[in-house]
């Protein structure tokens, strides 16, 4: 475990602490910062998440730190420049946009060490959200979530490229174990989604957003449905965050296409090792390119096949030809909003022989376990830290 010097303190800065692959490392890193003799400070507007950020003996700070609003801002810069002074904060960390223009300008006037995680691919359609985008690329250090964003930075910033680091996102490989989870978990969830017996379980875990591809997973299973194949069912898990139109839209696509059996929308799912526990596929059906990608990774680890959009930084989390020879496959990869693709996949997965879903989920599970463990994604972190702390 890397140790951070004494009395080092890390402020880490993120809009809220609701949900999402952000917000989950940011608990991840500030149980590690303690762990590592540090203290951990996160500034947010507060959200579900702040219990379990403060029983990892971090604390959180109340801040208007979401908005975007140019006085907010500037106001947010003059909070965090006190906060500096007042705590002695050693180094401070931005995770998104907004919040991370105020932290630049308290870090260059308290002369603190200042870094970025690049944690999206951000929309970029003008000058003026370039430069707005670009202050993810101005820490001293910048962490790239993934090899694709590293390149994404490189192109879009090339005065930052000196200054990148590639950590990969990591998860909770211990406990996405199937064989650490209860029964009783499991079949409390089973319950909840009121999931008869027998039926395959294809599970795609992603907040309510056009971009997640819930509608092409739906059009999927009506290709399903025409062909025969009514026994899977789809479990639609993920936080509409008050995107009631799109919620609404789902449920007339489902019902439109007679797939109320096929498709379930359970809302929001907290226990997500119970949830891969239940699933005989993972689906992610991005329609835009993923940053990372943690689901999938959370589906090998739970050594559950997967099938991914082919985009975004998919190839470094799932392995598939033609970038890897056919035994060395740990998933499918699919054509991005390509529902007949996306269904055949389903069928050739689902109907794999038992000792080839085996093979390819024994090399899922090696895959995850040399490269994307919350452990090493937290070590690199901490060497960024120090590297920056001793300069």
């Amino acid at each position: 475990m890397v140790q951070l010097p004494p009395a080092t303190t890390i402020l880490q800065v993120i809009p809220d602490l609701k949900s999402g692959g952000a917000e989950r490392t940011t608990v991840d890193m500030a149980r590690a910062i303690v762990a590592a003799g540090g203290t951990a400070l996160v500034v947010s507007q507060g959200g579900p998440m702040v219990t379990e950020l403060e029983a990892v003996g971090a604390e959180h700070i109340v801040l208007p730190i979401k908005s975007k609003m140019p006085w907010t801002l500037w106001q947010n810069a003059a909070r965090l420049t006190q906060l500096i002074e007042e705590r002695g904060i050693s180094l401070i960390h931005a995770r998104s946009r907004a919040p991370a223009w105020s932290s630049l300008r308290a870090a260059r006037r308290t002369k603190t060490p200042f870094v970025t995680t690049y944690h999206g691919t951000y929309n970029q359609s003008n000058g003026l959200k370039a430069f707005y985008n670009s202050v993810m690329a101005r820490g001293d250090a910048v962490i790239a979530n993934s090899h694709f964003i590293a390149r994404l930075i490189r192109d879009r910033h090339p005065f930052a490229q000196d200054r990148i680091t590639v950590v990969q996102r990591g998860s909770d490989l211990v406990g996405l174990a199937p064989e650490n989870l209860s029964s009783l978990r499991r079949q409390a969830l089973k319950d909840a989604w009121g999931i008869p017996a027998g039926r395959p379980i294809i599970l795609n875990m992603a907040r309510l957003t056009a971009w997640k591809g819930q509608a092409v997973v739906i059009d999927a299973m009506a290709d399903l449905k025409e062909s025969g194949h009514l026994e899977p069912i789809a479990i639609l898990a993920g936080d509409a965050q008050g995107r009631d139109g799109y919620l609404a839209d789902l449920k007339k696509r489902i019902a439109d296409r007679g797939l109320n059996d096929q498709v379930r929308l359970v809302g929001h799912c907290a226990d997500v090792p119970a949830a891969m526990a239940l699933a005989d596929l993972a689906v992610v059906a991005s329609t835009e390119p993923e940053a990372f990608g943690r689901a999938a990774v959370e589906a090998q680890a739970a050594s559950v096949p997967v099938i991914v959009s082919d985009l975004g930084a998919v190839p470094e989390t799932v392995l598939a030809p033609p970038e890897v020879e056919e035994n060395e496959r740990t998933g499918w990869r699919v054509p991005a909003g390509d529902p007949d693709a996306l269904a055949n996949a389903i069928l050739s997965a689902l109907s794999l022989e038992a000792s080839l879903k085996k093979a390819i989920t024994d090399r899922a599970l090696a895959h995850v376990r040399a490269n994307f463990s919350v452990e090493t994604m937290c070590d690199r972190t901490l060497e960024v830290y120090r590297s920056l702390l001793r300069g």
